[in-house]
């Protein structure tokens, strides 16, 4: 007896471009849509609203996305959680529309990215915002010089015009991300290791990383406290430190500070 014909079984390739972790936040298409929220609601309250997202999941999500790409995609405007507003920029427009280009040609690129090819097309700017890192600051950034000693390398980066950080990996590791001039990367720091101090009472330390900048906004927990710095040019740096120092520190919204890191906690990444 012939066994009847079992039809060819048909794959179909598929690529996702966000991604969501239990307990992180939105990342990727969920970021893209509060993009949106805020530019057809006009402020960051209102788009968590229309998302049925907290204040602060689509608050901490917009300032991912701004530390993410060269020009900020958001503006706002002073008010916290009761107020305020908030404009969508070029940049974020431009994001916006690539983004949703990109949608309709997943399966494409997913074919591309399994093949062999060597041209197989790879986007800085979506894998900076799709990427998922336990580091809390994410910094788009550009290496604006290098010093190298026989065993380490000093890199400095732009994160905007008014602000430059540095940070001291191996030379090895600098050789292997193709580190140059004009090379766009990601600098992660994580927040337990940005201390804050008042800028009229700044330390001397030893620190190659000194960031001026103004309190954005604060969240205690039982034992530490984040805190959110406005360093200029769109972008934050996010601290966690004891809710004891917070106090201590009187900590508040319009508060001068400044960040404080080691060179050593950069981390840095590229596409």
């Amino acid at each position: 007896m012939t066994k009847p014909a079992v039809p060819p079984r048909t794959f179909r390739t598929e690529a996702l471009l966000a991604f969501r972790g239990a307990g992180r936040l939105p990342v990727g298409a969920d970021r893209i849509a509060m993009l949106e929220a805020v530019a057809a609601h006009g402020s960051i309250t209102a788009a968590a609203k229309a998302l049925g997202h907290s204040y602060k999941a689509v608050w901490d999500g917009l300032n991912a996305v701004n530390n993410l790409l060269p020009a900020p995609a958001l503006l706002t405007q002073s008010g916290g959680r009761g107020g305020g507003g908030a404009t969508l920029t070029e940049s974020g427009r431009r994001l916006i529309a690539a983004f949703r280009r990109l949608e309709a040609r997943l399966t494409e690129i997913s074919a591309h990215l399994g093949s062999d090819d060597a041209d197989a097309p790879i986007d800085l700017l979506f894998w900076n915002v799709a990427m998922k890192t336990s580091a809390r600051n994410a910094l788009h950034c550009q290496v604006t010089g290098i010093t190298r000693d026989p065993v380490n390398a000093e890199i400095v980066l732009s994160v905007s015009p008014t602000c430059t950080i540095v940070a001291v990996i191996t030379g090895h590791s600098a050789d292997d991300l193709g580190l140059a001039p004009g090379r766009d990367v990601i600098a992660l720091i994580k927040a337990t290791f940005v201390f804050l101090a008042r800028s009229e009472d700044a330390p001397p330390l030893s620190v190659a990383n000194r960031i001026a900048g103004t309190v954005l906004d604060r969240v205690d927990g039982g034992v530490n406290t984040e805190i959110t710095v406005d360093i200029g040019g769109g972008k934050t740096l996010t601290s966690v430190i004891t809710r004891r120092s917070a106090e201590a520190l009187d900590l508040r919204q319009g508060t001068s500070v400044t960040a404080l890191f080691d060179a050593a906690h950069v981390i840095l990444a590229v596409g």
